[in-house]
């Protein structure tokens, strides 16, 4: 399944709560996004909380931009990429 980074922009910034309704909130995306066929599989978050950067195994971009609109969450940019591993290139 191809792979994807997505850029996202929170103007207010993102706020997911170390509690029990942080797990149910996540609970819901992950639930949605399995739905279409889409898997979060960790983000990366800017020191304000205003940018994420997200990876995802998806089927199609257009996958991922109908799950961010079930979640509620901004697509600022999707690039499908691949891993580059440095460790390959060992003498």
């Amino acid at each position: 399944m191809p792979r994807y980074v997505i850029e996202r922009t929170f103007v207010d910034g993102l706020h997911i709560p170390l509690t029990d309704a942080g797990v149910r909130l996540v609970g819901k995306v992950n639930r949605q996004n399995a739905e279409l066929g889409v898997n979060w599989v960790h983000s990366y978050v800017s020191d304000d909380n205003s940018r994420t950067y997200c990876v995802y195994d998806a089927p199609t971009p257009e996958a991922i931009r109908h799950a961010a609109e079930r979640n509620g969450l901004p697509v600022n940019q999707i690039t499908e990429v691949r891993v580059l591993d440095p460790f390959f290139y060992r003498p």
